[in-house]
């Protein structure tokens, strides 16, 4: 007689437990709950799945084995970017996250609040200041969220229904926007330089009308250029009484001038760069900073922690934190709300502030003076290596494209792991027009010997000029 199996991870497979569940639910095995389901679509063979682990050794053992098969950020030098990077983390961000009080941290609200208004209030007051703004809205999903949900509030505020997007914005990004507003705001774009990356200002001029509620670009660009223009763009776009969105890696506004301070009505961008491991493309959490405005405020979707005195005025009395405008979110006023606002990333936002805090101006400073640095090197060494170019010739942050000639950017890639490296993201597909590229990214985590790595791995790999 075969024994029956009980799973050490699965309490209800003990078969005392299993047989009094069946028994509640009139049904004689486990089987029954499936029988509504077609035969055909049964499957009726063994499963390629290993027996049960009953050991927590042997199956810690078992999945170590599985994992230690990948190629990671961790065991190769990576070079990947656009739109989530690979930052270095200190410890005590992970720390931070952990505790109970914020790991449970759902939409920023607290069933019993152990600090978590508080903190989102300081991750908020931080991000502002980097941006130059004053108001910033509890974490949503992510930097296209982000853009998403601040283009109908651009539209809301002036009535409008156009949302003028650069063309090289990030494509990801941008397919949210374009999700997200449908049916009754379009979207167009505005055409850039190929050459130096900036945003074409005669084009944008063209395209301003009457009917455009926001012009959104972004410094740096997806493709890694800084936008010296966006001052002018502001006050093109504010000229035709439409609002700026601008999107930003806030890593870079320790080293550039915050976007409130040249005219953008809102700033988007991701936490990510700021204290979050890269996950899978995950671990990201957008922010929408506008000005301290009744006719922004009153737009925000989400919800907005504030500061008040309990008891006394600000000096002397009892702080208290907790929540700004609440009538006007969908919490408060369901399907009169302005937007429908669900699970936010509010963990995300906390453990940015853990971060912002630690780093401080100065911090940010040495970051961004440091990737600038080490940006400036790797440039410099690809562009002498035969077949690889830099197609734009512009003052770039982290990322920079670099194009191949004689080789696609899948062979380079595939090449380049022979050698430990990760490779540039293929961009080819999204931006045809400068051929087999790839979006390389460098930050503050790589070493001088990782950037040659790269460059004695490129040299070898790339045909010669004769070759070519």
């Amino acid at each position: 007689m075969t024994k029956k199996f009980a799973h050490p991870y699965i309490p209800n497979s003990q078969p005392a437990i299993k047989a009094a569940l069946l028994k509640a639910l009139d049904m004689k095995s486990a089987e029954d709950i499936y029988k509504e389901i077609p035969e055909h679509l049964r499957y009726r063979k063994k499963m390629n799945i290993p027996e049960p682990i009953q050991s927590e050794y042997l199956l810690l053992r078992h999945v170590e084995g599985i994992l230690q098969k990948n190629k990671n950020a961790k065991n190769l030098v990576c070079f990947l970017g656009g739109g989530t990077w690979q930052h270095y983390v200190p410890a005590v961000c992970d720390t931070i996250m952990e505790r109970d009080e914020f790991l449970t941290a759902y939409v920023g609200e607290a069933y019993s609040d152990h600090g978590k208004f508080q903190a989102l209030f300081e991750t908020g007051s931080m991000i502002c200041d980097l941006t130059g703004m004053d108001a910033c809205n509890t974490p949503v999903y992510d930097w296209g969220n982000a853009v998403a949900i601040a283009s109908r509030m651009a539209s809301r505020t002036t009535g409008r229904k156009e949302i003028l997007i650069a063309s090289n914005a990030g494509p990801e990004r941008v397919s949210i926007v374009k999700n997200y507003v449908k049916p009754d705001i379009a979207v167009n774009f505005i055409n850039y330089d190929k050459g130096t990356g900036l945003l074409d200002l005669t084009d944008l001029k063209a395209k301003l009308s009457k009917n455009t509620a926001a012009v959104y670009f972004e410094t740096p660009s997806y493709i890694g250029v800084i936008e010296t223009q966006a001052a002018k763009i502001c006050k093109l776009a504010k000229a035709k009484g439409a609002l700026s969105i601008v999107g930003v890696d806030p890593s870079s506004l320790g080293v550039f001038e915050a976007p409130g301070a040249y005219g953008a009505d809102y700033v988007v961008g991701n936490y990510q760069p700021l204290g979050q491991h890269m996950q899978f493309g995950g671990g990201c959490g957008g922010f929408i900073c506008t000005h301290d405005d009744k006719k922004f405020i009153a737009e925000y979707p989400s919800l907005l922690f504030g500061m008040y005195a309990v008891d006394g005025t600000e000096e002397d009395g009892e702080l208290g934190f907790g929540e700004v405008f609440y009538e006007r979110t969908s919490y408060a006023s369901r399907e009169k709300g302005k937007d429908f606002v669900g699970t936010s990333a509010a963990l995300i936002g906390i453990t940015a502030g853990v971060y912002m805090a630690l780093m401080g101006p100065q911090g940010f400073k040495e970051l961004g003076t440091g990737i600038l640095q080490r940006v400036a090197y790797t440039k410099d060494r690809l562009a002498q290596i035969p077949g690889v170019s830099l197609p734009i010739d512009s003052v770039g942050f982290s990322d920079f494209l670099v194009s191949f000639k004689g080789k696609s950017v899948a062979e380079v890639n595939k090449a380049l792991l022979a050698f430990g490296v990760i490779g540039g993201k293929d961009v080819s597909g999204d931006f045809p027009e400068f051929g087999q590229s790839a979006l390389y990214s460098v930050t503050e985590v790589h070493t001088k010997e990782d950037l040659d790595k790269l460059i004695d791995a490129l040299t070898a790999i790339m045909p010669t000029a004769d070759a070519v």
